[in-house]
Parts: structure tokens; sequence; C-alpha cells
């Protein structure tokens, strides 16, 4: 990121966090179809779509309910309940397609019984369509309860569950490792939320340095796995997903991957919905499995918000759009 870009990140990732801001914003037309260059829509079937879209031009996907931070019991339980509604569309549409889920969308902070609960059904109807679900990785004050969760569901036999570590956070090399000796598919990301300088790497050279580290040990532990492919339906990822858009971190990975003989099938390159066709049909092109995150629904402002932080160029389309009508 440019030190443009460095600038405009705090301010960006507080308004994804102001009410206000979200009052506001969202009341706007040019907010909203702008938001549908990285949000596929409001509804699961538009969702869907995309999903079919994207696997008719032998990309995977992944989808995202999107809503995070739920206070209610009751939200928390139909967010549940959509979730198993897309575990079961995608199995009855026969989609090269998974599900991510935020914890914080099924009650983490209300209960986290509660939560632990909605989890488990969703990883029992995720098992019963023979589907995966990968857990999204949040603020880092939900790691802990986030990592006992996985725990939890491992213990009870449902193992077709992932995570999702932040490279810009100092604790993931630690819980990387953890995860791979476990056999849990990780997709490894650089991190969108505004955390302190003790929890995390606030310097990009830094940060890119140690999302090549953790890139390397994800692959070397892919490759002393068997270098195992993920499934053909495209449904069930592979160990080791790689999340960026940044061609340097893209270029290590593969050359990492070249250097200690792993299978192109047993990397797994994803990238966001909107941003960069160019370089997914590269990659999908070279042979390497490519997966997009796809998020949809009405929540679409913090991540919105998170993207524009992450990628001035982002914000510059954003803002072009005030000015059509």
């Amino acid at each position: 990121m440019t030190v443009p870009g460095q600038m405009l990140r705090t301010p960006l990732l507080y308004l994804s966090k102001a009410g206000w801001a979200h009052t506001s914003l969202t009341r706007w037309g040019f907010a909203r179809r702008a938001s549908r260059r990285f949000v596929a829509g409001e509804s699961m079937q538009d969702a869907l779509q995309v999903a079919l879209s994207l696997n008719q031009r032998r990309l995977g996907a992944a989808l995202a309910h999107l809503g995070e931070d739920v206070v209610a019991a009751a939200e928390a339980g139909q967010a549940r309940s959509d979730c198993g509604e897309l575990l079961r569309a995608i199995e009855e549409q026969k989609l090269g397609a998974y599900v991510s889920v935020k914890l914080t969308q099924i009650g983490l902070r209300v209960d986290f019984d509660l939560c632990m609960e909605n989890m488990l059904e969703i990883a029992r109807v995720a098992t019963l369509n023979d589907a995966f679900v990968r857990i999204d990785m949040e603020e880092s004050i939900t790691i802990d309860q986030t990592l006992s969760v996985e725990h939890s569901l491992r213990r009870a036999g449902l193992r077709n569950i992932g995570l999702v570590f932040q490279a810009y956070l100092h604790r993931s090399e630690r819980d990387l490792r953890s995860a791979v000796e476990a056999r849990i598919p990780v997709r490894l990301v650089k991190g969108a939320y505004q955390e302190s300088r003790s929890v995390a790497i606030q310097k990009k050279s830094e940060l890119d340095a140690n999302f090549d580290r953790l890139t390397g040990i994800l692959l070397d532990a892919a490759q002393e796995q068997g270098g195992i492919a993920g499934s053909r339906d495209g449904r069930t990822p592979p160990l080791a997903a790689i999340a960026t858009h940044d061609p340097a971190r893209i270029a290590f990975a593969e050359a990492h991957a070249q250097r200690i003989g792993l299978p192109k099938s047993a990397l797994e390159f994803q990238l966001l919905y909107g941003i960069r066709s160019e370089l997914q049909r590269s990659l999908r092109d070279k042979g390497y499995p490519v997966r997009i995150y796809v998020p949809y629904g009405a929540q679409w402002y913090p991540y919105l918000m998170r993207r524009l932080a992450e990628r001035p160029a982002n914000l510059w389309f954003f803002l072009s759009n005030l000015f059509r009508r």
C-alpha cells in the first residue's frame, strides 16, 4: 500500500464501524450501485447465480452472507438458518462452492454457547450435504473463541471445517502451525481490521515479509501431508489457500511451491469478487485452483468500507459513482 493508501486506511476502517456513517451512506443510491462491484447482490439467489457463472469459467466460489456483530439471539438463529439454506442450495444446484461464515453473525457477541450450538448445526447440515464451511477470522479479540469453536467441532467428529489466519497479527504463526498440524484447511489473508501495534504489524514491508513466511509454512505443511488436492467438484479446498491480489505475494507462493515440489492442484489461490478478473484468469490458466470470495446480503456496508481501506484504487472507483446517474 502506498503512503496515501496508508493514510486513508485508518479513517476508512473507522467508518466501517461508525453507526452514523452506516446510516447515512446506505441511504445513498450511488453507494448501493458502487457496492455491486464488490458484492454479488442482496439475495441468496444473486450469490448462487454468481457462483454458477464463476463455475462456468472454471472458477470456484466461497459464498459469504454478509452480517456481523449480531446482538440478538433471534438474529443469530436466522443467520444459522440462512446458512443451512445456502448449503442445501449448493448441493441441489451442484455448484463448485463452499460457505464462509462469521461467528459474530451467529451469536458470538450474544452468548458463546448459543454461537457454539448454531455452528454445530451449520456443520451438521454441511456434512449431510457433503459440503465445506470456512470460519472467517474476525478481530483479534475473537480469535481464542474462534479456535475453541473449531476445536469443539473436531472433537464432535465434524472435520469439514476450515479456518482463516491473518498475516498482520503477531500470534498468527503459532496459530497457523497448530492448525496445519491438525490438518485443518487454512485460508491465509493479510488482515482487514484496525488493530493496535501490540497486536498487529503496522508496516507494509514487515507485513509482506510475514505473509511470505506464513505462506512458506502453509505450503511446506501441504507438501509434507502428501500434496493432496481439493475435491474435483470444487466444494472442498486443499489444505493451503493463499488469498491475496498482491503480485509479489503470489509470485512468492508459486516459486516456493515449485521449489518444494508441491503440485499446483494442492495450492488454491483466492481472490475477491469484483477485483482483478484478469489475475483470476491468469492463475486459472496456469493450472491452479482459483476460488472467488463472493459476499452478498443487505449488510454490505462494513464489508465495502474494508475493501476501500485495503486498496486506494477501490476508493477511486467508489467515488467516481458520485457522478453517475
